[in-house]
């Protein structure tokens, strides 16, 4: 079984993904943010860093659900924290529409993308924390990543509308939304 938690900065995704995974005793297979090199430098210049940052995650993903792929075959359960599909119908469409991604970087890296995903299996469950804009703060602000200070909220905004959108129209699998605007998976676990 291959759960995919799927939603914007701040839903609550790690922290679901890890509480699930304990519960169940799977495997859990979270969003490295630590170690991305581009991660902090896109945040400080987006137009600059937009393809590097979005072709960074796009192979990291790739690698990760292949991993995934193989611990599921193997009868393995396992949850995922963000999926390869948000790369592409989330961040790389929204960086696309805002102007930080042009056309021949975006071309490409949907044909990257359409090449990996030929090659991969959907989730066999997205969970998509729905969460509004408040939540979204108020949840980046507590978790103080110094490199999210500087995330805007007509940023947050577009992601909300392509989630909606993506969500609405993903028939590759099974769907869960899950309204967290009044949920706190870390005070209160039973959430």
């Amino acid at each position: 079984m291959h759960i995919a938690i799927v939603g914007n900065i701040g839903a609550g995704k790690t922290t679901l993904a890890n509480k699930l995974a304990q519960h169940y005793g799977w495997e859990v297979f979270l969003e490295d943010v630590d170690h991305n090199p581009y991660l902090v430098d896109f945040y400080a210049d987006m137009p600059r860093w937009a393809f590097h940052l979005q072709v960074y995650f796009l192979n990291s993903r790739f690698r990760q659900t292949q991993q995934i792929q193989h611990k599921a075959r193997g009868g393995r359960g396992v949850v995922q924290d963000r999926t390869i599909y948000e790369d592409a119908f989330i961040f790389a469409r929204n960086l696309h529409q805002s102007g930080m991604l042009d056309e021949r970087d975006h071309a490409n890296y949907r044909a990257l993308f359409e090449s990996m995903i030929s090659l991969v299996q959907p989730p066999d469950l997205l969970l998509y924390l729905k969460a509004d804009l408040p939540k979204l703060v108020g949840q980046i602000e507590k978790r103080g990543r110094a490199y999210e200070t500087t995330i805007r909220l007509d940023y947050l905004h577009n992601l909300n509308d392509h989630y909606e959108s993506w969500i609405s129209s993903y028939a590759e699998g099974k769907v869960l939304t899950v309204d967290v605007n009044h949920l706190d998976f870390v005070t209160n676990p039973e959430d």
